[in-house]
């Protein structure tokens, strides 16, 4: 059995701040209260509510299909099972990018229902004064910028990005100067930690000792402030392979199905349940 400890403080965004250069963050994703509850029982810093539900919750083959109101669905979810961790809510395809107003108000809509303590979105100069005015009305803004998961499209996949310089290939989008010139307009905007995804290990640490704010990676080496991976990958859940940069820390899929195969054949055989007592009734408590 898991029990919480009643004395420990809640994560907020200026202890966010406060680790730069000075304690390594943890971050995982999580969809559910279940999950939600194991992650911020065993510790970790951040737990982000990611539009990477679109690909591990509903099967989609990129996170450009999930919605803000499904978003707020599972953000309520996982809110409800966190006392430490920050939570932080993304904000899906499109529920930022067409207007400054809609911005606004699809962030605030993550934090008023969904319950969570700050937001994420996508992008660098291209977003930069979205990101101001959402701060200005004091919601807490983590930045992503190298490989973003919503402009699949136009990187042709999940590619990695920075990789080559402007003057290599006279191409600025996805540059390693585009990288480094996103992240520091996004330092500039004022967000308190940065997503770097998928880019190489020397532009990430390159960047992590330009911006004031954290840097938090995913497939960008060891030299960020803080690691975050999506968590049915380093738990081994997705059943198929995983990215390069990702560890798994156990392999529950299989634990998984050992257990369901356990459960069949003991149902099947008669093993399950016991025939622990003659009782023809069954109190009501046994079957909640």
């Amino acid at each position: 059995m898991i029990i919480r400890t009643s004395t420990t403080k809640p994560v907020r965004v200026p202890d966010i701040l406060a680790t730069k250069q000075n304690k390594r963050i943890t971050a995982l994703t999580a969809y559910d209260f279940t999950t939600a509850r194991l992650l911020d029982v065993a510790g970790v810093d951040i737990i982000l509510v990611g539009d990477s539900l679109a690909t591990v919750v509903q099967g989609h083959e990129t996170t450009l299909p999930v919605t803000l109101d499904e978003m707020i669905y599972h953000c309520k979810c996982v809110t409800r099972g966190v006392q430490r961790a920050l939570v932080v809510g993304d904000m899906p395809f499109l529920s930022y990018q067409t207007s400054i107003e809609k911005a606004i108000e699809s962030a605030g809509r993550l934090l008023k229902e969904g319950g969570v303590s700050a937001v994420k979105l996508e992008g660098g100069e291209n977003v930069a004064d979205i990101v101001r005015k959402i701060v200005s009305f004091d919601i807490p803004v983590m930045g992503h910028v190298g490989l973003t998961p919503q402009s699949y499209h136009r990187m042709g996949g999940h590619k990695i990005q920075a990789k080559h310089s402007v003057a290599k290939t006279g191409i600025r989008t996805g540059s390693r100067e585009q990288v480094l010139n996103d992240a520091c307009a996004l330092d500039a905007a004022g967000v308190f930690a940065i997503v770097l995804e998928g880019i190489p290990h020397d532009i990430a640490r390159e960047i992590t000792l330009r911006v004031s704010v954290p840097t938090i990676g995913i497939g960008a080496g060891p030299h960020c402030d803080g690691q975050i991976l999506v968590s049915t990958d380093m738990l081994g859940l997705n059943g198929q392979a995983v990215p390069s940069f990702v560890k798994q820390f156990a392999a529950l899929d299989t634990e998984i199905v050992s257990a369901v195969e356990r459960f069949c054949n003991e149902v099947r055989t008669g093993q399950f349940p016991e025939q622990r007592s003659t009782k023809t009734t069954i109190d009501p408590i046994d079957i909640n």
